[in-house]
């Protein structure tokens, strides 16, 4: 139970930032291309990134890990999840294996809400 709310509290702060950093970004470009949610994932595949190298170079506990990884960073975007996947796929020398999840994670990723978007307006 502990961890589940660790990892609910850190995804609450991640929403937050997430739609704060968003909406700061956008108003400030002023444009219609998506440059919030753009700099939000690249922003969580960076802190991430930082997350995991310092877990891995320190005592850094599991709970602290689940809190800044799964639940901030989670709750800021499940992209940088994404990445942190495909990375550690590179890593561990399965290349065709982190192609293979890049495409289908886009590709079916449009497709679904595509077809969301379609089931709802029937």
């Amino acid at each position: 139970m502990k961890i589940l709310l660790l990892i609910g509290t850190g995804s609450f702060i991640g929403g937050i930032f997430r739609h704060l950093l968003s909406q700061f970004i956008q108003t400030k470009l002023l444009s219609t291309f998506p440059f919030g949610t753009l700099g939000v994932n690249i922003t969580g595949c960076f802190i991430i990134g930082l997350v995991l190298a310092l877990s891995e170079q320190t005592n850094m506990t599991s709970e602290l890990r689940l809190f800044l990884a799964t639940g901030i960073c989670g709750g800021f975007t499940t992209f940088s999840a994404f990445s942190n996947e495909t990375y550690l796929l590179f890593r561990n020398g399965q290349p065709g294996y982190a192609f293979v999840y890049i495409t289908a994670s886009i590709v079916l990723g449009v497709l679904a809400t595509l077809i969301g978007y379609a089931l709802i307006k029937l």
